[in-house]
């Protein structure tokens, strides 16, 4: 590798030719000479020349510069002499000694350069000499170790080679070895294979004598001991014959017991079976005894609890004393503060009867033209009477009684009345979480609860509901896909079934009270509201959830069909309370609302003077699109309930007090017996 590269460099410097000098005549007198570009790259990055340059021999008397090379040039150059164009007129002296004198200048740069480049020149051969002196040092090391490494594998060789005649001799020794021993194997096995035979042979003939002596001794031991065996055998089935006598003697008994037991249980069962269904019965008919005892009108009155919107913010309270100073940094509310301004705000109820919760007292204090203080106190009496802490499921506890009396086959009707903003649409359809689910959804649920308990006694069910809306006297379906007011829905009742129906409205078949609570959001999203002054999202309408309830007794042959209304009324207020006189349309609503919640009044009032004899009395349902709806619930033959539900604001005062007046208007109402819509299924 070495030795190579060596000679392609030597190559390279005997083809290099040394550059040639421009001549000088041919440049600029008067500028500078610059070195040429390929003596340049040459001592540059080339390799050093072969030999050393010489310095060029200036000729003044010629002017002619030749370059010194250390071998001739592969053309030759003519001489060019300077063309100098000579004026008409001679030149001064000066002048020619100045041209003398630069050009005698730069003649001795030259030189100078020349030199430098011949002493550059001369240290990179030396160099190169240096190396080539030291390759070749090494270079005969590695022959002097390559001769050495020859010398040592010859010998291994030799060695290799005797070793290997050693293990031809071995191999060749041993292979007759193996091929002796395989023969002596051979002849083993034939004579093996004669002995196994002669072995074969005899012990067949010692088989066959052992079969034949041993046929011979069982031959005399069975017919030694056939007799004895026999005899055993017919003693134990004797024996066991007499045993299974006895045995099926004894389970013969047990079967005549277990038969007359079977038929003594079947009796039983159908008696408890019979018992059973005359249970039901008579549980229906105390249900209904208890639910008459208590009234088929029953009015439960509600306090909703104090809201946080119903405070006024620390600003109001303090404007006056505000407005005096400057203002400042707004404080941090006082809780001393707060229950004061919450207690301003609450109106003065009070409930007397702490042990049956029937009772409710209102008081209010006011001056007079003459300075004295005023007391006025009202007291009202209900059926129950919930406080604000009172929860759903309280609520719900007495409701649940009228929701046993569907699945009975009674009409059942349940409705809300109060100003808005007291609770109603709460108590019926409930909040979010499970806890505060309304009366609503908590009937259907128990309704649900009680046929799937009845189907054991043979009860079939099956459920279908309604969600209607009464809006300005126009009903509405909540469960149905179009727009409102597309449709005229009519209402038609039926004088012998007693069911009341309207026209053109979905009926859904009703199977889980998941159903009903999907059934419930939906209807709610469809319902008109409007904002009022008394409540920012008010009820605008009547919403009435009808629920019918078709069962059948498989045993019996019994059929019953109840029906159970749950109306949200629209709240009630005056019309300056509500601002609804600066509205055209919340006017109207509002004029429609109060109209309705009138005829309901007098239907109620109308039923109160028939119960009391005056059988000729006229019952004007027609008299609102509510009333006519809920005629089969409000009359005789249904049970009602009707849940009051008052706000605790002072300033709702008189509201609260027209809505309690209206109560006990209806809990003195006497509507009559209510009867249960049965009947065979033969009939």
């Amino acid at each position: 590798m070495n030795s190579t590269s060596l000679k392609r460099k030597a190559v390279q410097q005997e083809n290099e030719q040394p550059s040639k000098l421009a001549a000088i005549a041919e440049t600029d007198a008067n500028q500078p000479l610059r070195p040429s570009k390929t003596a340049v790259n040459k001592l540059g990055k080339g390799p050093p020349p072969a030999t050393k340059p010489r310095a060029p021999v200036l000729s003044t008397s010629t002017r002619r510069i030749e370059r010194a090379t250390s071998a001739p040039p592969k053309s030759t150059t003519a001489v060019v002499r300077p063309t100098v164009t000579r004026p008409t007129r001679v030149a001064s002296a000066s002048q020619q000694d100045k041209r003398f004198q630069s050009l005698q200048d730069q003649v001795s740069s030259i030189e100078a350069a020349r030199a430098a480049d011949a002493a550059r020149l001369a240290a990179a051969m030396e160099s190169e000499r240096t190396k080539r002196e030291e390759l070749e040092a090494s270079h005969q090391a590695l022959y002097r170790q390559l001769a050495a490494a020859k010398s040592h594998e010859d010998s291994q060789r030799k060695e290799l080679d005797i070793a290997s005649d050693e293990l031809q001799q071995i191999r060749r020794r041993h292979e007759r070895e193996i091929s002796e021993l395989e023969e002596d194997a051979r002849r083993h096995q034939r004579e093996l294979r004669d002995v196994r035979e002669e072995l074969r042979l005899c012990q067949g003939d010692l088989d066959r004598e052992r079969e034949v002596t041993s046929n011979l001794k069982s031959t005399v031991s069975l017919q030694s001991t056939a007799q004895l065996s026999l005899t055993a055998q017919i003693s134990a089935l004797q024996a066991d014959n007499s045993a299974l006598q006895a045995e099926l003697q004894r389970l013969l008994g047990v079967k005549s017991d277990l038969t007359l037991q079977i038929e003594t249980l079947e009796k039983e069962a159908e008696n408890l079976r019979r018992e059973g269904r005359e249970g039901e019965s008579m549980r229906r008919k105390l249900h209904n005894m208890v639910q008459e005892l208590k009234g088929n009108i029953r009015v439960f009155c509600r306090v909703r609890p104090l809201l946080p919107s119903d405070v006024p913010p620390v600003d109001l309270c303090r404007s006056v004393s505000s407005s005096a100073g400057s203002p400042s940094s707004t404080p941090s509310p006082d809780p001393e503060d707060e229950a004061k301004r919450r207690e301003e705000c609450m109106a003065r109820i009070e409930y007397p009867d702490k042990m049956d919760h029937k009772e409710i007292m209102l008081s209010s204090s006011s001056e007079s033209a003459t300075g004295q203080e005023r007391k006025d106190e009202w007291g009202f009496s209900f059926d129950r009477v919930f406080e604000p802490h009172a929860t759903q499921a309280e609520v719900f506890e007495d409701i649940s009684q009228l929701a046993q009396s569907c699945t009975d086959g009674y009409n059942v009707c349940v409705f809300a009345y109060g100003q808005t903003g007291s609770g109603k649409s709460f108590t019926m359809e409930g909040g979010q979480t499970e806890i505060n689910t309304g009366m609503i959804p908590r009937a259907v649920e128990q309704v649900f609860q009680v046929t799937d308990e009845l189907k054991t006694k043979g009860w079939e069910y099956k459920m279908e509901g309604q969600f209607l809306e009464i809006y300005n006297e126009t009903i509405n379906d909540l469960l149905g896909k179009g727009e409102f007011d597309k449709k005229k829905h009519d209402i038609k009742h039926d004088a012998k079934t007693g069911r009341t129906t309207v026209t053109d409205v979905n009926v859904i078949p009703l199977s889980s009270p998941v159903q009903v609570r999907a059934l419930l959001a939906r209807a709610q999203s469809r319902r008109t509201v409007a904002a009022t002054l008394m409540n920012e999202r008010s009820s605008r309408s009547h919403s009435v959830f009808t629920l019918r309830i078709y069962g059948e007794n498989t045993l019996t042959s019994e059929v019953c069909e109840g029906s159970l209304n749950l109306v949200d009324l629209a709240g009630s207020e005056r019309l300056e309370k509500s601002g609804a006189a600066e509205n055209k349309d919340r006017l109207k609503e509002t004029q429609n609302i109060n109209r309705s919640l009138s005829a309901l009044g007098d239907v109620i009032a109308a039923l109160g003077e028939k119960g009391d004899g005056k059988s000729d009395k006229h019952i004007p349902y027609r008299n609102s699109k509510l009333t006519y709806l809920l005629q089969n619930s409000l009359s005789g033959n249904s049970k009602t309930l009707m849940v009051l539900n008052l706000s605790p604001l002072a300033s709702h005062l008189n509201e609260s007090l027209c809505s309690l007046r209206f109560a006990t208007k209806v809990n003195n109402t006497t509507i009559g017996t209510a009867k249960k819509q049965s009947k065979t299924a033969n009939s």
